[in-house]
């Protein structure tokens, strides 16, 4: 029997199935006599009629429509690698009569792009968005015995245990979190069996890793944001042994070097981290990541400053849940220490405030007061610095923006920076912010997030965006209307 998941095979795909449709046979009749199924395909059928699959008819169970899975895709982390397997995979598939297919972890169709008579004969087969193709869903297939075997297979005709799919044939790789190493989906290249080529898998396991590849990158950025924003925190536990986290445990820093292994499991629930020999460490939240201290160390928690400065015209903060009215002045100095955690000189924040003609004089005057106000614990001279921990939403919506997360970036969004403020370092931050939201979400596409951002008091003033809308939105939307008369009155 000839080996069908090698790549090097080159045989008439008629006379292909034709042999594999009579393993199956002798498979299912219980005649164990014949030549045997390759052991991959063996262990698939056997797992997929472990959970009651049909092998004679099946359809797989649609478990999204339409709507929800444009809400799922526009929060997965494979988005944003679409394009790279999109230039990489479809004009290929194309020119082979065949169709790329991509799914999140769990097998749920997310994205399926090809040559239109393709799509049309997978839809009489389920082949659509939606979708869930795992093996326990509807047997052996690439997508599903991919993501049960996590490696990338090829699956011939017969091959496939239900019989709907015996005319397809399919490559499938499984697709990685840099940050995790976990599967968080499959690409796939699916089509008639008589156009298959057996550099059909080469060509899905080069995506896949160029995917990885893509996605590394992007991490490699976040870690170095997160990296620049709370290096402070690091520092500000002194000589106690600490470090700082990414999301999912993986430890960028540590003081003393070398005191943690590379990963730290994180609890589900609670804040308390067991470290085996080292003792029991303790996890404070930052914005992106974590910051893990030795529970028995002295150091005190730090303090957390709330700076909600969007779209306020009298700015508040919250130091630890206490609430502080501030002066306008005094919100400017805490926009310009969040946005520089390193710490600033009384010259640099008198230029930031004032410009050319500030004086540090006024700046120290200023700062003064405000270190009154929240304590001298929470703000560091030589230079300027915040101790306590920064939770402003001008920062988050950056870090979502820079992340491609365009719906919390809107959702977080409320209005410009303390917009009476004329700071130049402010008034610039402003803009630069109120530009980079609406860059994301024009470009996005998503009607949800540019219905969110037509409701601030940037967005109401905003025709295009208005008439972009108007454009995405379906026809019978009740938002035509509203946006209609906002159009009229412009």
């Amino acid at each position: 029997m000839p080996d069908y998941g090698s790549q090097a095979t080159v045989i008439d795909p008629v006379q292909r199935a034709r042999d594999l449709a009579r393993v199956r046979e002798a498979v299912l009749s219980g005649d164990h006599g014949g030549p045997a199924p390759r052991e991959l395909i063996s262990d698939s059928w056997e797992r997929s009629l472990a959970a009651r699959v049909d092998p004679e008819r099946g359809d797989p169970p649609r478990i999204y429509e339409h709507t929800e899975v444009g809400r799922i895709r526009s929060g997965h982390p494979l988005a944003a690698v679409l394009p790279l397997l999109r230039d990489t995979l479809v004009s290929i598939a194309d020119e082979a009569m065949h169709m790329m297919i991509v799914t999140d972890a769990q097998g749920h169709i997310l994205w399926r792009e090809g040559q239109r008579d393709v799509l049309r004969t997978a839809e009489r087969v389920g082949l659509v968005e939606g979708t869930r193709w795992a093996e326990d869903s509807i047997g052996t297939n690439a997508m599903g015995t991919a993501l049960a075997a996590d490696r990338a297979v090829q699956i011939h005709s017969a091959e496939h245990l239900v019989r709907t799919y015996h005319s397809w044939t399919c490559a499938a790789c499984p697709i990685h979190d840099p940050d995790t190493g976990s599967v968080i989906g499959a690409v796939d290249v699916t089509g008639p069996v008589r156009t298959f080529h057996p550099t059909t898998i080469a060509l899905v396991i080069a995506a896949a890793r160029l995917a990885e590849g893509h996605l590394a990158t992007q991490l490699a950025m976040r870690d170095e944001r997160l990296l620049a924003r709370n290096l402070p925190h690091l520092a500000g536990l002194r000589d106690e042994p600490g470090a700082l986290l990414a999301p999912g445990g993986r430890v960028l820093a540590a003081q003393p070097m070398g005191w943690l292994p590379s990963h730290v499991t994180l609890p589900t629930a609670g804040d308390r981290v067991t470290l085996g020999e080292i003792g029991e460490g303790l996890l404070e939240p930052l914005a992106e990541g974590w910051l893990l201290r030795l529970r028995h160390s002295t150091a005190r928690p730090r303090a957390v400053l709330a700076l909600p400065f969007l779209g306020t015209a009298r700015p508040l903060a919250c130091l630890d849940g206490r609430p502080l009215r501030l002066t306008l002045r005094h919100a400017e100095l805490l926009t310009m220490l969040a946005l520089h955690p390193e710490g600033l000189t009384a010259d640099e924040m008198a230029t930031a405030l004032h410009g050319d003609t500030g004086k540090t004089v006024t700046v120290r005057a200023e700062v003064h007061r405000l270190r009154v106000a929240l304590g001298a614990a929470a703000l560091r001279t030589q230079p300027y610095r915040l101790e306590a921990r920064v939770d402003a939403d001008f920062l988050a919506v950056r870090s979502a923006i820079a992340d491609g997360r365009v719906r919390d970036a809107v959702n977080a969004y409320r209005g410009p920076l303390l917009p009476r403020s004329e700071a130049p370092r402010v008034r610039e931050e402003r803009e630069l912010l109120a530009a980079a939201i609406r860059r994301a979400v024009l470009t996005s596409g998503d009607c949800d997030a540019m219905w969110t951002l037509s409701g601030t008091v940037d967005g109401l003033l905003d025709v295009e965006l208005a008439q972009r809308l108007i454009r995405a939105l379906p026809d019978r939307d009740p938002r035509h209307a509203v946006l209609a008369g906002r159009l009229i009155g412009a």
